[in-house]
C-alpha cells in the first residue's frame, strides 16, 4: 500500500508540475490546494530539497519550484526516497534488502512470486516520471 506520505510527495509534485511556469509556490498553497497537513508536507518538501528534487526561494515571490533535473525524476526515485523500499517483502528488496526474521524455509514461494511484482512495479515506476502525473 502506497503510504500517506508518498501520497502527498506526489500530489505535491503534481501541483508543483501545473505552476512550474508561475513561478516559486508558496508551501501554505500546495498544502490547501491539496488538502495535504502544513507540516506533514514541510517536511516532505525538505527531503525533496535536500534530493535537488525542488529548490527554494526565501522572501517576496518565494516558495517551492521543481529543479530541471526535478522534473524529470522517475517516481521510482521519489518512492524509495519518501518511503523506503518498494518490495513489500523485506528479503525481496533490491536497495534494502534483509532476510526475513521467521523464515525458515530453503525455498519460498511467495518470495519468487514478489520478485515478480517488485520487477513489474519498478518497471512502471522506473518509466514515469514526475511529468507524467499531470500527463
Amino acid at each position: 500500500m502506497l503510504s500517506k506520505k508518498s501520497q502527498y510527495a506526489f500530489k505535491a509534485l503534481a501541483y508543483l508540475v501545473e505552476r512550474r511556469h508561475s513561478g516559486p509556490v508558496l508551501i501554505a498553497e500546495i498544502a490547501e490546494a491539496k488538502k495535504i497537513p502544513l507540516k506533514f508536507l514541510e517536511s516532505i518538501l525538505l527531503d525533496l530539497r535536500k534530493a535537488h528534487i525542488l529548490e527554494s526561494k526565501r522572501g517576496k515571490g518565494g516558495g517551492y519550484f521543481l529543479t530541471d533535473d526535478g522534473i524529470n525524476v522517475a517516481l521510482v526515485t521519489i518512492m524509495r526516497l519518501v518511503n523506503g523500499p518498494i518490495a513489500l517483502l523485506p528479503c525481496v528488496s533490491l536497495n534494502f534488502y534483509q532476510p526475513c526474521d521467521d523464515c525458515t524455509e530453503d525455498h519460498c514461494g511467495l518470495h519468487d512470486t514478489l520478485v515478480e511484482v517488485r520487477d513489474a512495479t519498478l518497471n512502471i515506476l522506473s518509466n514515469k516520471t514526475v511529468m507524467d502525473l499531470v500527463k
